[in-house]
Formats: C-alpha cells, structure tokens, sequence
C-alpha cells in the first residue's frame, strides 16, 4: 500500500467559497482562487470507485497546492454509487452540469484533472461529443476545455468488472443494465475506439498501482492512439499528494494544457 494513502485524511484550507449547481445536497463544487490572475481553471474530479464513502474533501491538499501554482481551482462533487440518484446515469448526469456550468462562467481555459474513478469520469466528460446520439451526457460537439488529465484512472471498464476490482465497485456504479448500448455511452475505451487525433489527453499512471492496474491505462491508450506516461515504482495515491516526489509531473501535465 502507498505510503501516501494518508493523502485521504490529510488536513488542508478549504476552498474560498462553493458554488451548487443543483438541488441535491452533493450538487456543490468547492472553489480556490490564486493570488494573482489565474493562468486556467483546473478542475478536479475525486474518485473512491464511485462510491459514497469517497468525497472530494481528500482532494483539498492537491487544491490548494494548484492555487498556489497560480490556478483557479473547481473540485466537484458528485452523486454517488449508495446515495439516491448516484451511480448511472445520476453521477455522468451531475458531472456534465457542473462542468458545462463552470465552461460558461469561466474567463480562463478549463483543464479537467481526475483521479481514479475522477479520472474516468474526466475523460468521460471531455469525450461526451462521442457518446452516442441521445445517451447520457451526449454533445453535439467536442466541450469547451483545454484538455484533460487523468490520473490512474479506471478508463477500461471492461477489465474493472472482469478484475472485481475494489469488490464490485463498476458493478455496482453500473447497476443491472451493462449491456453492449449501456457502455457505449460510458467506457472511455469505447469512446476512444478508432484513435483521439489531436484531443488533448495526457495519461499518467504508477506501474506499482494496486487499486487501479496500469493495463487499463495500456489498454485506453490502445484504444486512442494516445501515449501513457508510466510512473516507475508509483503507486496510487502519489498522483494526488503534493508532498510526492512524482507531483511535479502531475503540475507539469496540467501546465501543458493550460494554454
């Protein structure tokens, strides 16, 4: 286990003020502003497998340490797996509203930064121009943002319910209906199919990952012809705590982007 787990209870400011974008107690999104003049606005999408237990109060350390990098920064709540409304199609729906509400209001190019199960839903969203006609999330056309960065993400969800990964925890996110239509409009390595041209997605993930294994990274950057950047010796948590020798690359990634 990584040493870095204690990221998930590690004491950080909290955000200079919350937005809600819906009428659900979790339909709020917790927002840090930077000294000067914001170079973007990151948005951070936690995971937790998609469940309840998970918010994103662990990803305040990783917050403030991007303000203090010159971003404005939105981490977003969500509707999850065990709450009403969470799971499918609630959590895609929630994800989608917040972030078309932060693309309207936002003066600076938006980067999505997810981690895990935000990884997913992160690349999720800056695909949703490829979700089937209809389905759950859908654009017409590809969204307002710079780009997107996923850390350790759960982007094949084929192999998260193969693997029982976190004891069912796609299973349960997914519920009964995981039919062929379903996961269409939700496995990043479907919307990926055929290759991502210019999207503007970097991969990074730990090669000592045991919650989320690095070939479900291989096999989304298959998918969309995209590099994965593996973290040698990396594990899980790492990505996210700003304390981490590898957190570096994760500001190098978002600073790419943010241009």
């Amino acid at each position: 286990m990584s040493a870095s787990r204690d990221i998930l209870t590690r004491p950080a400011a909290g955000p200079d003020r919350t937005l809600r974008y819906g009428p659900a107690e979790d339909h709020v999104i917790d927002l840090w502003q930077p000294a000067a003049q914001p170079r973007a606005l990151v948005v951070v999408v936690h995971g937790g497998y998609w469940r309840a237990e998970y918010d994103r109060k662990y990803t305040y350390p990783m917050c403030v340490a991007l303000a203090a990098e010159g971003y404005a920064v939105a981490s977003v709540e969500y509707r999850r797996a065990g709450q009403p409304g969470g799971g499918r199609p609630g959590t895609f729906e929630d994800v989608a509203a917040a972030l078309d509400l932060l693309c309207t209001k936002s003066e600076q190019p938006v980067v999505l930064l997810g981690h895990s199960a935000g990884g997913h839903l992160a690349v999720w969203a800056a695909l949703r121009d490829r979700v089937p006609a209809g389905g759950v999330g859908w654009l017409p056309a590809a969204p307002p943002i710079a780009g997107a960065v996923s850390l350790a993400g759960v982007l094949d969800l084929d192999a998260a319910l193969a693997l029982d990964l976190d004891d069912g925890a796609a299973a349960e996110f997914l519920g009964a209906d995981r039919s062929e239509a379903t996961l269409a409009q939700v496995d990043p390595v479907r919307l990926a199919a055929g290759g991502l041209g210019d999207r503007r997605l970097i991969l990074l993930h730990g090669d000592a990952d045991e919650q989320v294994p690095i070939a479900l990274g291989h096999t989304f950057a298959a998918a969309s012809d995209l590099p994965l950047r593996e973290l040698p010796g990396i594990g899980h948590f790492e990505p996210i705590d700003p304390l981490s020798a590898i957190w570096p690359e994760v500001t190098r990634a978002v600073g790419e982007l943010a241009v």
